[in-house]
């Protein structure tokens, strides 16, 4: 039987730091005059006690590292808990959505997918749309360090080979976890802040560079106005691009800069495809849309650019109405939202990493075919990859597309129109944010979808964010029985 304790004290700490993260709204609330400060303590109040109570009831739980089992389960545990909690203000006090609406948008926040299930965020207490954008940079921070430090060790689609870059953590979770996590907050709290100050210099006032520096940093996309970034159109965008492309590369390549090793950045192979992909969607699109619709090169530019790196990062946000780019267009930028950024960044979907090892994977397949005799050996960045990580990643692979086709079909079953079900789970499963159909709201919500829906999209939100199998393998009876 598995010992629960030590994923209950690390969840009830969790809580707490999530409980007096509340404060913060609570004070922009209250230096803008605005009540709803009293509903961000009570909130607090309630999740610091249940973290605290959870905490001191597994006090003795840390006396030995976690296991492989207990550390599956935290990773899950976690992104079901937090967002419980970081619902209440919501349901509390304003926007007053019901618990299916609150945990969506809190998980919507913590998975920083940005699909939001409120209708009119111009309206909100400064406080909530604060909250929202806090969620999300709280959750990627959280999904960096769980990157870096879970997944490679839980063997998770492949993520086993980045254990042999010197992060394994299997059997010294907490010093070895306390070193990586340290230097990742650093560099995470560092560009946000250099985010935050180039919007301010650029036109934004300081609360909305505040709130969309920790939604860029996050590739969240969450905003505090139905506009989305349309608010402001020109240098921001550029602006955003650049912070947003970071944000989707590996996190640990910016530790070793702040070493002064500036060579593994560039030399990473994730690194170069995701900006050579990146560069071709851009391309084309502006291409096509120039010869289609006749516009003007530098504005266009700017508008794909901005659309293109906040769809490949999983960001979502939007300063265009893009399905009226055309179709090509737009087809562009469903594959690009199913490719994502780099492993342990804040980006999502299935990440460079793994199309490279697929293609490289299908490279070896047809020599051998030609080549029967030769010994050949799927290869990445000039190592040899054993057979093990390449069929985790054909795994991973054959398992989003299983999930995604089945979620599609989930979501017709609960009412919402063909284009609607498949935008929404493209949208949920990959984390990226926007969806479109007849469904969705003049501001991009699903605030009018059935809660059946919401309920399966915050579950694939999840298990999307977690990268599937680090979730899935919990429904295995054979899991607990080990």
């Amino acid at each position: 039987m598995i010992d629960l304790r030590p994923v209950g004290y690390i969840i009830g700490m969790l809580l707490s730091v999530l409980g007096l993260t509340m404060l913060i709204p609570a004070a922009v609330d209250w230096g803008y005059g605005s009540p709803h400060w009293m509903v961000f303590v009570e909130s607090a109040i309630l999740t610091v006690s249940a973290g605290a109570v959870l905490s001191l009831a597994s006090r003795d739980a840390l006396r030995s590292t976690l296991n492989i089992q207990q550390s599956f389960v935290l990773t899950t545990a976690v992104w079901l808990t937090l967002p419980l909690f970081g619902a209440l203000p919501m349901m509390l006090g304003a926007p007053h959505l019901d618990l299916t609406d609150a945990y969506f948008e809190a998980m919507s926040g913590l998975t920083t997918t940005g699909t939001t299930a409120i209708t009119h965020l111009d309206g909100l207490p400064p406080g909530v749309n604060l909250w929202r954008g806090l969620l999300q940079w709280l959750g990627g921070l959280g999904i960096i360090i769980v990157a870096m430090i879970f997944l490679p060790v839980m063997k998770v689609g492949g993520m086993q080979f980045f254990r042999s870059e010197g992060f394994d953590t299997l059997g010294k979770i907490l010093p070895r976890a306390m070193d990586i996590s340290t230097a990742l907050i650093r560099i995470y709290v560092g560009l946000t802040i250099a985010c935050m100050l180039t919007y301010m210099a650029l036109g934004m006032t300081g609360f909305d560079a505040v709130m969309h520096a920790l939604t860029t940093l996050s590739t969240g996309g969450f905003s505090n106005y139905d506009a989305s970034f349309a608010t402001y159109k020109g240098a921001p965008e550029y602006a955003a691009s650049v912070y947003m492309a970071l944000a989707a590369m590996p996190f640990i390549r910016f530790v070793q800069m702040t070493q002064g090793n500036v060579v593994p950045l560039w030399r990473d192979p994730q690194v170069r495809a995701f900006l050579r992909w990146m560069g071709y969607a851009i391309a084309v699109i502006v291409i096509y849309r120039m010869i289609r619709h006749e516009t003007s090169f530098l504005p266009t530019l700017r508008e794909v650019t901005f659309n293109v790196v906040s769809t490949f990062t999983g960001t979502g946000y939007a300063s265009e109405d893009v399905t009226q780019w055309g179709h090509l267009a737009f087809t562009v930028l469903i594959i690009s939202g199913l490719i994502g950024g780099c492993t342990s960044s804040t980006a999502c979907s299935v990440k460079v990493f793994r199309y490279l090892m697929l293609f490289e994977a299908i490279k070896v397949q047809i020599q051998r075919l030609y080549s029967p005799h030769r010994l050949l050996r799927v290869q990445y960045d000039g190592q040899g990859v054993e057979d093990g990580i390449v069929n985790s990643v054909v795994a991973f692979f054959s398992l989003f597309i299983l999930t995604f086709g089945i979620l599609i079909i989930a979501l017709t079953f609960t009412g919402l129109e063909t284009e609607t079900a498949m935008t929404a789970a493209w949208t949920s499963i990959a984390n990226i944010g926007p969806a479109w159909g007849p469904e969705i709201t003049a501001n991009g919500s699903v605030a009018h979808f059935p809660a059946s829906a919401k309920w399966l999209m915050s579950g694939a939100m999840c298990i999307g964010r977690l990268e599937l199998m680090s979730v899935l393998v919990l429904f295995l009876p054979r899991f607990w029985r080990a």
